[in-house]
């Protein structure tokens, strides 16, 4: 039963990232997210209650693993491994929930009318403390003087750009689907790009 449980909340929480990615949270009906799940009405309301609670449970179904992407930052000072590893987690955040990470774009662009308080200080905690070892790497000339908060933003525009922008890319590319080999490529590219920028000294051994 526990397996069955887990599993009808993966579909509804998928199927409501779908629907509130292509609708919006207000024009969004409980009963489509059902319907697009292949559930009941009533599982949505057993599982999660409301429209609002099922809504934060797509938030925090991208936020964690955002969160979890500046876990480098936390265990390593080498700039060179921990943006390289950042900026990788970023891709594959962006692969492996483009409609979720749609739905937070959104949330964002609209001034955050439903992202909980929670969540945003969890989010601003993580900022802090990423700037702060940026700022760091700038303080001991591990890499050129930079702006944190500005590398964040750029590197947080080019990695979600692949989810929340998938369909500029499929018309560019004429792909309706990026390929592994296409994510690779993205995070290879961004990787380079961001550390010969900034001027990255690597304290790695050769």
């Amino acid at each position: 039963m526990a397996k069955i449980g887990e599993r009808n909340r993966e579909l509804i929480i998928q199927a409501a990232s779908e629907i509130f990615a292509a609708r919006g949270y207000a024009a969004t009906k409980t009963m489509d997210i059902a319907n697009h799940a292949g559930l009941p009405k009533a599982n949505v309301y057993y599982y999660f209650k409301s429209k609002k609670n099922l809504y934060r449970s797509v938030v925090e179904s991208v936020i964690d693993p955002l969160l979890q992407a500046a876990t480098p930052f936390y265990e390593n000072d080498d700039p060179a491994t921990v943006l390289e590893q950042y900026i990788r987690a970023k891709i594959r955040v962006s692969q492996q929930y483009p409609h979720a990470s749609k739905v937070f774009a959104s949330e964002i662009m609209h001034g955050a009318p439903h992202l909980p308080e929670d969540i945003a200080e969890q989010m601003m905690e993580q900022t802090r403390v990423s700037s702060n070892r940026i700022a760091s790497w700038v303080k001991r000339q591990l890499i050129d003087p930079v702006d944190p908060h500005h590398l964040l933003f750029t590197i947080w525009a080019a990695t979600q750009t692949y989810a929340d922008f998938d369909w500029q890319i499929s018309r560019v590319t004429g792909k309706d689907k990026m390929s592994q080999a296409d994510y690779d490529t993205a995070a290879e590219q961004l990787t380079r790009l961001i550390l010969k920028g900034c001027g990255v000294k690597n304290l790695q051994p050769e």
